[in-house]
């Protein structure tokens, strides 16, 4: 008898154990929320630019190419500097050799014609009015290849645009959820979670055109233009 009452006690403790739970999980979901999103923009004028360079040579001899777009490259950073931007400025991005082959199938074989190498350089200015000047140096002294330009945000301009647009976001996000509240008869009373995200594309133009920078002999027009800087703020308030 002593056995069965001990364990109709322990059944006991286990149902109130569980009832404790699921009363504390219900209190919890009956949270009366109102989830709002707002969205923040801010338009900046990039402070930096990145302009990729390449030259590239191609010679039946592989060391004779490498050594020719050695000598091209060092010509143009050489060219670069002399101009006044410095060489912490200067960054190798790509190094590629690899064979072109002879346009022959016979018996599934393919021969190498020559070897091409490619050195691309990645030039970083705080002046982004000198994009062009340094594409026209580049040029003059034997870049054959200019594969992208990018204009950037320095990061302490970035932090100043992205805590603008995370401002307009949240106020945008608070404004909803008052009006919400007001249709509905309620108030809101905190705030009881919220995410952000914010960031911005560089722009960016791709596949520049060599052959007519080459060929025009005047100075290249580059402007760099604007970007945009974007936040979203999602909250999530509790309202009574």
């Amino acid at each position: 008898m002593q056995h069965k009452f001990t364990i109709f006690i322990a059944v006991l403790l286990i149902l109130a154990t569980s009832a404790i739970g699921t009363a504390y999980a219900d209190n919890t979901d009956t949270d009366n929320t109102i989830v709002a999103s707002g969205t923040g923009s801010v338009i900046g004028t990039p402070d930096r630019a990145q302009i990729s360079l390449a030259v590239e040579t191609e010679n039946p001899n592989v060391r004779a190419a490498q050594a020719e777009n050695a000598a091209r490259m060092t010509k143009v950073m050489d060219a670069l500097i002399a101009a006044g931007i410095p060489k912490e400025s200067f960054k190798t991005t790509g190094y590629y050799i690899y064979p072109v082959y002879e346009d022959s199938k016979l018996y599934g074989l393919q021969k190498v014609k020559t070897y091409r190498v490619t050195n691309t350089l990645t030039v970083t200015l705080h002046d982004v009015s000198r994009t062009g000047e340094v594409i026209d140096i580049g040029v003059a002294n034997g870049i054959n290849q200019a594969s992208s330009i990018q204009f950037l945000l320095s990061d302490e301009q970035s932090q100043v645009l992205r805590t603008e647009a995370l401002k307009e976001a949240t106020e945008r996000a608070a404004a909803d959820a008052r009006t919400v509240a007001d249709a509905l008869g309620v108030s809101i009373k905190s705030v009881k979670t919220a995410q952000i995200s914010a960031g911005y594309t560089p722009a960016r133009f791709q596949n520049y055109a060599m052959e007519d920078a080459m060929a025009s002999g005047v100075s290249t027009p580059i402007e760099a233009g604007e970007v945009t800087v974007t936040a979203t703020v999602t909250v999530t308030y509790l309202i009574g």
